[in-house]
């Protein structure tokens, strides 16, 4: 996965200002290049969650059904930029890449991809 370090500043930017609690968006890939990045409504309103508003949702899924690839991203403020089990366990998109930006140490991004409970790292290229 590509990105410009403008969208990644970003991305850190969206889950400093919702710290405490967790920010969540979405983003349109094409290629394997972030393309353009949304913000979406954290519905759960937590530090130890994240549920995207409807709309956003639904916004992502019209992307997925034009055929771009589909990002959604959450943060993480207080742990690192890995999946959490409840990550996993609500991951219903296996195409989807899914991001965590860390706040914990040195602030981060990372991508993963999963499916069926299994969970890969993706890279990350910022140009």
């Amino acid at each position: 996965m590509r990105m410009s370090r403008d969208q990644w500043d970003e991305l850190l930017a969206h889950a400093r200002e919702e710290a405490p609690n967790e920010c969540c968006g979405y983003m349109r890939l094409d290629d394997g290049t972030v393309a353009e990045t949304w913000r979406a409504t954290n519905e759960r309103k937590s530090p130890y969650g994240y549920e995207l508003d409807p709309k956003s949702l639904l916004a992502a899924n019209d992307l997925d059904d034009e055929g771009h690839g589909v990002g959604v991203y959450h943060s993480h403020p207080k742990s690192a930029a890995e999946p959490s089990q409840t990550d996993i366990n609500l991951a219903h998109y296996p195409h989807w890449a899914y991001l965590i930006v860390s706040l914990a140490g040195e602030p981060g991004v990372r991508a993963w991809r999963i499916a069926d409970g299994r969970v890969e790292e993706e890279e990350i290229h910022v140009r």
